[in-house]
Order: C-alpha cells, then structure tokens, then sequence
C-alpha cells in the first residue's frame, strides 16, 4: 500500500504542476490533494498543524496570484475588461484549438478580438492588450511554479 501511496501522491505532484500552463486543471488543489493522500494513507501527524496553515495560505494566494496576474498583465498594457475576458476565454479555448501552442496564441487572440469587438479600440492597442495577456500568463505561471515547489519541498522536507 506504501507504493500506491506514494505514486498517487506522486501523480498528483505532476499534475499539479502540468495544470500550471494548461489552465483546466487546478493545479494547487492537484498539490494539496497530494498532501491528503499522503494523510490517508499514512499519517496526517507528520504534518503539523501550521503545515496545514500555510499551505492552505497558499492554495488562497495562488488562487487569487491567477486572476491578479492576468488583469495585471491587461491592464499594464493598456486592455480592459472586455481584454481581459477576451484572454480568459482565450486561455481556456486556446488549448482545445490549438494543441500546446494554443496556451499561449488563445488567449492573445482572445484579448484583440475582444478588444476590437467590445470597445472598438484600434489593432494596435488591440494586440497590446493581447501581449499584456500572454505577458499576464507567463508571469503567472513563473509565480505559481514557484510556490508549488516551495509547498512540495516543505511536504518532502517535513515527511
């Protein structure tokens, strides 16, 4: 049973850090999971109490780094919110389109094709409302993969 727990444990470890640049999947919620498949089929006293605090904290600040990000990124660049909803439906079609490339051309296309639609703003605003969004992404993605290692390395650290 040891085996299968940690491969699961593992497993989700990957997919957690798969789900940084393919947004469907829920990355830090595939990390924390790992912690409690690690509780299930060990013991959750290996992990103190402030452990389960501060990922928790995590799993909140990496939520809400996604949606700051993005808007950041938009708004840096001049975008609004029609960009900015542009970029998110982009972000989530993108992949299903275009496979591995779509991640970053969805939503780019996602924040003119907004822009140009929504508020009328000129093709030259309008694709730098789309570099804000990709430049949103990557900084994102940089951010939250760097808080998923650092929650990873406290539960190897710890366990």
């Amino acid at each position: 049973m040891e085996v299968i727990g940690w491969i699961l444990i593992v497993l989700f470890f990957i997919i957690g850090f798969v789900g940084l640049v393919y947004p469907i999947i829920p990355a830090v919620l595939f990390i924390f999971g790992g912690f409690l498949i690690y509780g299930l089929f060990f013991d959750f006293s290996d992990l103190p109490w402030w452990f389960w605090l501060i990922q928790t904290l995590f799993v909140i600040l990496l939520f809400g780094a996604d949606a700051l990000a993005n808007a950041f990124g938009v708004k840096k660049f001049g975008g609004s919110k029609a960009g900015l909803w542009g970029s998110t439906i982009g972000l989530i079609i993108g992949p299903f389109v275009i496979p591995i490339a779509g991640i970053l051309v969805g939503p780019f296309l996602g924040a003119i094709i907004a822009e140009l639609i929504f508020n009328r703003s000129s093709l030259k605003q309008s694709i730098r409302s789309g570099i804000g969004s990709v430049v949103g992404f990557i900084t994102s993605v940089f951010t939250k993969g760097i808080i998923q290692i650092v929650m990873v390395a406290l539960f190897f650290f710890l366990v």
